[in-house]
């Protein structure tokens, strides 16, 4: 298990030493928005390193919006300027692995956001979605069964029903790891799950009912129950 977490430092470390490279390479070369980048090639062999580790690094910036690929053509910057470029790779280099309190504190804060705006927006086929999954984790939970997945899954329904892609997209990017803090510290046992069936049903009335501050009230005392009794995660 050591090792593991020692290799994925090393794979961040190197990651973050070529986004400097390739951060000082631009600021260097005078490139402004729009500019040409050299290929994953060239600057693998620049940055004596392996071309997936650059092409890593690309997507990485890529997906912050500093960077933009575009298939058969290379990689430009982004047409953002290159005193904002700075500050948001610089901003990117000082990112750390969330720990387990800020997931529980980012996702309250999405969920109770998303579930207004799905008792607002949410369809008929929405409101479906919804309760399949409520019914899967019911089920899951009657068997005895792990049901964390199922759980999230209700979750994630919500936010779909939201209409609202930026916030789903963040729902979908914190998911996974809430999946693994949830199967690391779980300490609920099958009484505290019942309950989540009963939270989780009055949830999905609320959204029926197209109540907004009535889910509202209903995520919060779920979020409650759930870190404060399972987790000992106050807010």
């Amino acid at each position: 298990m050591k090792l593991e977490i020692l290799t994925k430092a090393d794979h961040v470390e190197t990651q973050n030493l070529i986004i400097s490279k390739i951060r000082d390479y631009i600021n260097f070369k005078n490139l402004e928005p729009g500019d040409k980048l050299p290929s994953e090639r060239m600057m693998s062999e620049k940055f004596e390193t392996s071309r997936n580790n650059v092409r890593e690094a690309i997507q990485r910036l890529e997906f912050y919006g500093v960077l933009k690929s575009i298939p058969q053509s290379g990689t430009f910057v982004a047409n953002i300027g290159v005193i904002a470029l700075n500050g948001i790779i610089d901003g990117v280099l000082g990112l750390k692995q969330p720990d387990f309190k800020s997931l529980v504190e980012t996702r309250i804060l999405l969920e109770l956001k998303t579930s207004k705006l799905a008792a607002l927006r949410r369809t008929d086929a929405d409101l479906e979605e919804i309760k399949g999954a409520l019914e899967a984790f019911s089920k899951k939970v009657y068997n005895g069964e792990d049901a964390i997945q199922e759980d999230l899954l209700f979750h994630l329904a919500i936010a779909k029903a939201a209409g609202n892609s930026t916030l789903n997209t963040l729902m979908l990017m914190i998911t996974p790891e809430i999946i693994i803090n949830f199967e690391k510290h779980h300490v609920c046992d099958k009484k505290s799950s019942l309950i989540g069936i009963e939270e989780h049903t009055a949830i999905y009335n609320a959204i029926k009912d197209k109540n907004p501050t009535e889910v509202k009230q209903k995520m919060k005392l779920h979020f409650k129950n759930l870190y404060e009794y399972c987790y000992n995660v106050k807010f």
